[in-house]
């Protein structure tokens, strides 16, 4: 089943898989039209039903009264729902549960590159940080690349030592994904 057929079109659907995969982004129109590629009028469109819907709020920028943010609603009763729809839509699901899950000694894991920034791409990457099994975890992670095979995982292991080097020097969006 297409996520665009629950939905109700493409342009929802990504505007709801880049709020619900990471609740903390904030998003304006102009944004969205430049990456979506489509006329800030059907941007428009679309943020006013999901606001209507009471999924996503409206933020008014205090520096700038014109400019409007859009944050997802995690207050909604369907939040929860629907990010684990959205989960499932990118395989995040299977790879928590056939690699993350698995491994034991993971103590945190952040979702990084396109995916955090809510865009669709053909790459999962993460970052674990914690006491890892390499051998393990790529024979684990060839068996969840099985389960989502539209998707390819890149996987980055740091000691528990080196999560603060990591935080300190990482310069691209992330997400925590799972403690």
């Amino acid at each position: 089943m297409q996520l665009d057929s629950i939905f109700s079109g493409k342009i929802r659907v990504k505007l709801l898989t880049k709020l619900l995969l990471n609740p903390a982004s904030k998003v304006y129109l102009r944004g969205l039209e430049r990456e979506l590629g489509v006329s800030s009028n059907t941007v428009r469109l679309e943020l006013n039903k999901l606001n209507e819907m009471h999924l996503i709020k409206v933020q008014v920028d205090p520096d700038n009264s014109k400019v409007k943010h859009y944050a997802v609603n995690t207050a909604h009763p369907m939040f929860s729902s629907l990010r684990g729809i959205i989960m499932q839509f990118v395989g995040l699901d299977q790879i928590i549960e056939q690699v993350i899950d698995k491994l034991g000694n993971v103590e945190k894991v952040y979702l990084t590159g396109d995916l955090a920034e809510g865009k669709d791409s053909p790459f999962v990457d993460l970052v674990l940080i914690g006491d890892v099994d390499k051998d393990y975890l790529y024979q684990l992670i060839q068996k969840a690349e099985g389960l989502i095979p539209q998707k390819k995982i890149r996987v980055a292991v740091y000691a528990s030592q080196e999560q603060h080097s990591f935080l300190e020097n990482f310069n691209g969006p992330y997400f925590h994904l799972l403690n």
